[in-house]
């Protein structure tokens, strides 16, 4: 069983003084753990909330694609990014204003994830549904500011905070060669029976060329800030260090990624490409795979796809072009599509036509 959650703190700001306000919004550093999060006025919804909190987590607050009932899982999604990212501490002001449903939601939250919630009611007691709510939960309350800064902020570690990155130019494209063969237009399938393949060997095609640990690093803020989808992130992630398919990417299911081994186990029968085969999560990558294993095992258990299924591809497409990622280009007089569209099928076509165009002396006569 997993530990159980810290208390929640309730923090008394008896005045409304700007001072509870301004210290915990000076609080928020997502690179050190710390979200503070202060809901948009006038809303009362639930699903408003759980977009509230995948703002403040540095993401567009909608998730993109079509879900069962019209449900869009912000939620679910948030939850996920909560676990996967290093998110310790969860402030929440105005929370005298939460309604018991997005009350028992942040509860929820606080159970499955962990983190140390806090809450800042700027009344001089609590409201009869907060108390109702906070029946259930193991509290405590705080009516003093540097208690409750301590709160805000946690126990100081003995290593520095991390600094916030220089934002690089959005506007210029990363073109990376293991997107190459996103579209390409083998069909494996996902293997019916429990398969356990082994490393991948590369025998039928060169590795992806590894990153560097700068390229990464600038791969992965784009990505936490195009998309709130766990499964689209995690599949262009994947896709980088396996040179993949989306085809092949939708073989996986969360059972297929392993965690402690930092392993993920993509499937092939047919052996298209390499067969069935175990390929290494470079530590970049693995907070996107564990946000999309949590995030498929809250909406459908364990048999659903790790990634983007092939019915997603065009979400998946637009998410990467609008984080700037790309594969290599044609040349302009090669090119098929007006300049400044990203050709995502050009190698395909590159390959396609190199079969078709075999030189006359090597074609077999015919023995009629």
């Amino acid at each position: 069983m997993p530990p159980a959650p810290p208390p929640v703190t309730v923090v008394l700001d008896r005045h409304d003084d700007v001072i509870h306000t301004h210290t915990a919004l000076a609080a928020h550093h997502p690179p050190s753990g710390r979200i503070t999060l202060h809901p948009g006025p006038g809303t009362t919804s639930v699903a408003g909330l759980a977009h509230d909190l995948l703002a403040a987590l540095g993401k567009p607050p909608l998730l993109p694609g079509r879900f069962p009932g019209g449900h869009q899982p912000a939620w679910e999604a948030a939850t996920a990014w909560m676990t996967a990212l290093p998110i310790t501490r969860l402030t929440v002001l105005r929370a005298h204003r939460l309604t018991p449903r997005r009350t028992m939601r942040l509860l929820q939250l606080h159970a499955r994830t962990g983190i140390h919630l806090t809450l800042v009611c700027h009344r001089p007691h609590l409201p009869a549904a907060l108390h109702q709510a906070l029946r259930t939960a193991d509290y405590s309350v705080t009516a003093d500011i540097e208690a409750a800064r301590r709160h805000y902020y946690g126990t100081p570690t003995a290593e520095p905070p991390l600094a916030d990155e220089p934002a690089a130019p959005a506007s210029r494209w990363l073109t990376l060669p293991a997107l190459d063969r996103l579209v390409s237009y083998d069909s494996p399938r996902p293997c019916a029976a429990p398969c356990t393949p082994p490393p991948i060997a590369w025998r039928h095609r060169p590795p992806p060329v590894l990153l560097t640990a700068h390229t990464a690093q600038r791969v992965a803020q784009r990505l936490h800030t195009a998309t709130a989808h766990p499964r689209l992130a995690a599949a262009l992630t994947a896709a980088l260090f396996t040179g993949a398919s989306l085809q092949q990417l939708a073989t996986a299911r969360p059972r297929d990624y392993d965690d402690a081994a930092a392993t993920l186990a993509l499937h092939d029968r047919a052996r298209y490409t390499d067969g069935c085969a175990a390929y290494p999560v470079p530590p970049w990558a693995g907070i996107f795979l564990r946000a999309a294993a949590c995030f498929t095992r809250l909406l459908s258990g364990e048999d659903q796809e790790l990634f983007a299924a092939p019915g997603d591809r065009g979400h998946l497409l637009r998410v990467a072009e609008s984080a700037r990622l790309r594969p290599p280009q044609p040349p302009t007089a090669r090119r098929k599509d007006p300049v400044g569209r990203v050709e995502w099928d050009w190698r395909e076509r590159q390959e396609a036509e190199s079969y078709e165009a075999i030189p006359a002396d090597r074609a077999r006569p015919s023995r009629r």
